[in-house]
């Protein structure tokens, strides 16, 4: 697989939901969770590929500024967990229609330039994506159900230049807030 460059665009979770899956990922899956905070993914991987490796931090700012301003912080219920198809990665999927969408094609119209997504805009947050799952493990974490909605209440843009860490390049509150 090719390194992975570019820019993603999270939507960092807030509150009970966060740490219920910030839980889930120490005890499921240790190495994704030292690698990122529970977040959704809005550019970067379904609906939006990686934004350009090339495109200067002062248009990514104001693109996803003009998109967080768009709309106030989304409170949003999670569906039961799925297995990603012919995978051991098990996600806490959100609809992909309603106002995440709206966030979603704000972002995509914004005039950014992106790689051609993989997938269908499929937000989710995901509670296991590295280990290879034993059927009893995959059967405990499809019966999980996330205690909370998913809260969201800002944008963050991560430049990312495999194999070093992500590097959060700009931040915008939803609702311009």
């Amino acid at each position: 697989m090719p390194p992975v460059t570019g820019f993603f665009v999270l939507a960092e979770l807030a509150g009970e939901a966060a740490e219920w899956i910030r839980a889930m990922q120490l005890r499921y899956d240790p190495k994704l969770a030292a690698s990122t905070r529970p977040h959704v993914t809005m550019a970067g991987s379904s609906g939006m590929g990686p934004i350009a490796r090339d495109t200067p931090v002062a248009e990514l700012r104001t693109a996803i500024e003009g998109a967080a301003a768009g709309g106030g912080a989304l409170v949003l219920p999670f569906g039961a967990p799925q297995r990603f198809m012919q995978t051991s990665i098990v996600s806490l999927p959100l609809d992909p229609h309603g106002p995440l969408r709206a966030l979603h094609e704000r972002l995509k119209t914004s005039g950014l330039r992106y790689a051609r997504p993989r997938f269908a805009f499929s937000p989710h947050a995901t509670l296991s994506f590295y280990p290879t799952l034993t059927p009893d493990r995959a059967r405990e974490l499809l019966a999980l159900r996330a205690p909370a909605p998913a809260e969201i209440t800002a944008l963050q843009a991560y430049r990312h230049r495999d194999p070093q860490p992500p590097e959060l390049v700009a931040e915008a509150r939803l609702g311009g807030a």
